[in-house]
């Protein structure tokens, strides 16, 4: 690989699996991306997902932290319109404090979650509007100086957590390049505005005491497995997975009724939420990632193992790693 590789784990809870097995899994991964040579590994803020145990991104991380020693570690992202910047900026400088040197923090204006899960989360319908001052608050408790006079994070203060902005649209380009912050593409499940995004990026981007040259992360789907039919069977069991978590209103289909689904118009948009996956042999992988890596114009890719099972995304890890060339800690 020409880039540096990554990892987004969703800590994704699967069928007969609890949070609890989830959590252990997810340390099991990132003690494996540790040993194997993966640059830093993202957990991503969702609420009311019965399929996913990353709601409390700050509280997994220090979970993994715990249990690892030096890959970094951070949030890809956190929805900072669902909280205020200062209890973000003292999480994470809790996290730095702790772990110094390993600590991320990816920020996204989305909300994570559907229409009454932000009430529930009493968040302000109108929050994503002031995400650029938020950002910059956030920045000025953990970097300097406040932007509100007489508060300060503690801890946070002085602990420079880098930040990056998370994005699926022009949006996110604009603002990473006017901040001068790293950018994160969300092209795993939302591909459509991938080149002309990073482009508008590249094109826009002003230095910051950050950041001197743009710096493009690039999400994509893997399923590496030991044999081409293994990959393909199981990418199709994320792909019925997808069914049933955004179509079925709290209802598990059947495989046959998901595959009818998936071969509808509506499931079009399933398809095209996973229009960039390596899927097959780490072979294959390998091909995909280094032209996925030219098409996007990424400085670093970071990968979702997107199986349904522990096992079968430890192994997709350790496939990649191989085939790619990483070199173990």
């Amino acid at each position: 690989m020409t880039v540096p590789l990554s990892i987004l784990d969703l800590a994704i809870i699967g069928k007969g699996q609890t949070a609890a097995e989830s959590f252990a899994g997810s340390v099991a991964i990132a003690q494996l991306a540790e040993r194997l040579g993966y640059r830093r590994i993202w957990y991503a803020e969702h609420h009311n997902m019965a399929s996913i145990a990353s709601s409390a991104t700050s509280v997994l991380i220090a979970h993994v932290a715990a249990n690892t020693s030096t890959i970094r570690l951070g949030a890809g992202g956190v929805m900072l319109p669902n909280h205020s910047p200062l209890t973000i900026a003292e999480q994470f400088g809790t996290l730095e404090t702790l772990h110094p040197g390993r600590i991320d923090l990816g920020l996204g204006r989305a909300p994570g979650s559907d229409q009454n899960t932000m009430r529930a989360l009493r968040r302000d319908h109108m929050a994503a509007d002031t995400f650029p001052q938020d950002v910059l608050e956030l920045q000025g408790y953990l970097s300097g100086p406040t932007r509100i006079q007489g508060v300060e994070a503690t801890p946070g203060k002085g602990t420079n957590v880098p930040l990056y902005i998370l994005g699926s649209s022009m949006f996110g380009a604009h603002l990473a390049a006017q901040l001068g912050l790293p950018y994160a593409f969300a092209s795993h499940f939302a591909p459509n505005a991938l080149q002309d995004a990073v482009a508008a990026y590249r094109r826009e981007f002003r230095p910051s005491e950050q950041l001197q040259e743009p710096y493009v992360i690039a999400g994509v789907n893997v399923v590496a497995a030991d044999s081409a039919a293994e990959a393909h069977r199981l990418f199709l069991e994320v792909k019925r997975d997808r069914v049933s978590r955004f179509l079925g209103g709290g209802r598990e289909f059947t495989d046959a009724e998901a595959d009818l689904i998936l071969d509808s118009a509506q499931g079009q948009h399933i398809a095209n939420m996973v229009k960039y996956s390596a899927v097959g042999t780490p072979e294959v992988v390998r091909e995909y990632l280094d032209e996925f890596a030219r098409h996007a114009d990424a400085d670093e890719l970071i990968v979702a193992h997107q199986s349904t099972g522990t096992e079968q995304r430890l192994r997709s890890v350790e496939l990649v790693a191989e085939a790619v060339g990483l070199v173990p800690a």
